[in-house]
């Protein structure tokens, strides 16, 4: 089925200029700043309860337990689990936001990454941005990159050698990987789906997923690797045929997230917009309004990645109980921020 934009949205226009001044703002914060910036909505640290802008409007339960147990093997013997009810906000500048901290829990997360980065981005059937410029060359039966020695010679050629270089095994992990399509594969290009019919999307992260935010069914996600200095511009998803909500669910370092809307009124300036701290496990749902507002990442705090997190892929049974099999590549987590955004092509 061919996607087409929204037809009332322009997927190259420019964010407003109110928006642009925020995200430039965030971007230019030092780490010492963000805790005490007005600037950012902390929902670890500010009182949300107390915060006139933010309201709860609903909540999780334990029902989602069996969700997680499902997902994750060990997260019935792990620790800490889930704590009920986990409550979930929204807040007045962007109508239709939802903001749930600390929802995906631990052993969650780990099984999170084991499935997107050691088995997805192992299939040759998920797009990332490497396969635009260069050949990418898969270990034998789809195995985890991560089997591969940082110092082995394994490498991506180019498809224009007078534009671009060869890749090593370390330079496709550490810096040049920055994302990887899910289900739909999305032309950035273009802004647009592939007519093509897509691969299926992974069905076990599906259910998860559905599990957690019922009214959506995930057929397409973009999963993004970010490092200190690498942003995310501003823009709006409007590529897909319906509107259903989108889902953000943050794995590793903090990230500061903008978030804005214009006015409904051409004739009036009215631009409201946010700056929110996201952590590891927190999720987002950008549904009414918010599902076509502005957003994007101005920066990734460094240093921030949680310290059960920081040697994944290598360690024992609190990073997938792989114990040595990744030890090559440990802390590769330490200065990563891992985001996983989910939407739905089509009703």
């Amino acid at each position: 089925m061919t996607s087409k934009p929204q037809k009332h949205l322009n997927p190259h226009a420019k964010p407003p200029e109110k928006i642009r001044e925020l995200y430039k703002k965030c971007q230019k914060l030092k780490p010492d700043e963000l805790a005490d910036s007005p600037l950012i909505l902390d929902m670890e640290r500010n009182d949300l309860k107390t915060n006139s802008h933010i309201s709860i409007v609903g909540e999780m339960t334990e029902d989602i337990d069996s969700i997680f147990q499902i997902y994750a093997d060990n997260y019935q013997s792990s620790s800490p689990k889930a704590v009920y009810p986990i409550s979930i906000y929204a807040h007045d500048a962007v109508p239709g936001l939802r903001l749930v901290p600390n929802l995906i829990p631990r052993s969650v997360q780990i099984a999170l990454l084991n499935k997107l980065i050691h088995r997805d981005l192992s299939n040759p059937l998920h797009k990332s941005n490497v396969h635009l410029h260069h050949n990418v060359t898969y270990v034998q039966n789809e195995a985890s990159f991560f089997s591969v020695s940082p110092s082995s010679d394994l490498t991506f050629t180019p498809k224009d050698p007078s534009i671009h270089k060869p890749i090593s095994i370390s330079q496709f992990l550490n810096k040049k990987l920055r994302w990887i399509t899910l289900g739909g594969q999305y032309d950035w290009t273009n802004k647009i789906y592939p007519e093509e019919n897509p691969p299926a999307f992974p069905e076990d992260t599906a259910d998860l997923l559905k599990g957690l935010f019922p009214e959506l069914t995930p057929q397409a996600a973009i999963v993004n690797f970010y490092s200190p200095g690498v942003t995310l511009s501003l823009h709006r998803d409007v590529a897909e045929e319906c509107d259903r909500g989108l889902l953000s669910v943050s794995i590793g370092c903090d990230g500061i997230f903008i978030l804005g809307l214009e006015s409904e009124d051409s004739q009036k300036d009215d631009i409201k917009a946010i700056a929110i701290r996201l952590r590891s496990g927190d999720a987002v749902y950008m549904d009414g309004k918010s599902r076509f507002a502005w957003h994007g990442v101005p920066q990734i705090v460094g240093n921030t990645c949680p310290d059960w997190l920081r040697d994944w892929p290598a360690g024992g049974k609190e990073v997938g109980g792989v114990g040595i099999k990744y030890e090559d590549w440990r802390g590769w987590m330490g200065n990563k921020r891992i985001n996983l955004n989910v939407r739905q092509m089509w009703d």
